[in-house]
């Protein structure tokens, strides 16, 4: 059992980023499409379930040691492989960037301290755990992630009593939710998939894989309702807001302000250091590479932060989105084979 709540911390830990906890994310692929984005919730999270099933049963059965194994055994064709995996390093360092801007706007939207300064502190945080690998990883979502998810859930609770559903209705765009809930996914899936071949080791019986899929599914239909129906409450058009669930919680549960203020920067940081340690292990040839990398990704992440989080997101996950979703066509259709033991 300690096994599978190890592996379900590290995927929510990945999962629940800057986008995520502040709201952008499930405002821009859920909220905008009225009540059908709680249906467009539903389908993501199954989707999700049955995606990190089928990813870790192929990892587990074809012994995968990196992404490009992985795409090998997805697909044949030697140039296409090369391409996604390019795509993927892309994606997965882009959104390092995205949770260090995410960082740096919180800073400056909350506290009024220049952006730079609070993504400088992310970059050096980030560092540090990158330098022990993913055992770090799995140490910092190991005591982060269930912190964040007692909370994010007793602000839910708190949030239920007194919520009017009546809001939705103003919401005006109400087609294309399916096809945004596919492609909330696919971007997810791209990001993970390097982190659950990662943490393979650590399944020590393939029969956990059912658990950790159905738990994680789960828990992120959970989280996702939570931040929609915090959205709901917001009395100003919260698509010009970089953090909207932000702003709900310091107008209407201001008790809950600094609470919350924890939530926003741990994901941030969880997310971060689980989508740069995929990117590392994925691109790094050996011990000499990895640090020069880490040391590139971080001073590079500080300038980024000039581009805006909200703007980031909303451009960049959508279009690496329907890139994706080739990809996990390929993974459904992927035939899994009978248990064996590992």
């Amino acid at each position: 059992m300690r096994e599978i709540i190890t592996i379900v911390l590290v995927i929510i830990g990945a999962l629940i980023g800057a986008g995520f906890a502040s709201g952008q994310e499930i405002y821009s692929f859920f909220y905008c499409y009225g009540k059908n984005g709680i249906l467009g919730i539903c389908v993501t999270s199954i989707l999700m379930g049955i995606l990190i099933y089928k990813v870790l049963k192929i990892v587990v059965y074809y012994k995968i040691e990196d992404y490009n194994d992985f795409l090998e055994n997805l697909i044949k064709n030697k140039k296409a492989t090369k391409a996604i995996n390019i795509i993927l390093n892309i994606l997965l360092l882009v959104t390092f960037y995205i949770m260090i801007a995410g960082f740096g706007a919180y800073f400056e939207q909350e506290i009024g301290i220049n952006r730079i300064l609070g993504s400088l502190v992310l970059s050096v945080l980030c560092f540090i755990v990158f330098i022990t690998s993913v055992e770090g990883v799995i140490k910092v979502s190991k005591y982060l992630v269930p912190i964040l998810i007692t909370f994010i859930l007793i602000i839910g609770i708190m949030n239920i009593t007194t919520l009017d559903l009546g809001n939705i209705e103003i919401i005006k765009v109400k087609k294309w939710w399916l096809l945004s809930a596919i492609t909330y996914s696919s971007y997810n899936m791209i990001l993970i998939i390097p982190m659950l071949i990662s943490i393979k080791k650590h399944i020590k019986e393939e029969k956990n894989i059912k658990y950790i899929s159905i738990l994680s599914g789960l828990i992120m239909l959970i989280l996702s309702i939570i931040v929609y129906t915090l959205l709901i409450k917001s009395d100003v058009d919260i698509q010009n807001l970089e953090m909207p669930s932000v702003y709900v919680i310091r107008k209407f549960f201001t008790s809950f302000r600094k609470i919350y203020a924890f939530i926003i920067l741990a994901s941030i940081f969880t997310t971060a250091i689980t989508i740069g340690t995929g990117l590392l292990q994925n691109i790094s040839k050996n011990k000499k590479s990895y640090t020069q990398y880490v040391l590139l990704m971080c001073i590079t992440s500080i300038p980024i932060s000039y581009f805006g989080f909200s703007n980031l997101v909303k451009i960049i996950y959508p279009i690496f989105g329907y890139i994706g979703i080739i990809q996990i066509i390929s993974i459904l259709s992927k035939k899994c084979c009978k248990n064996k033991r590992i």
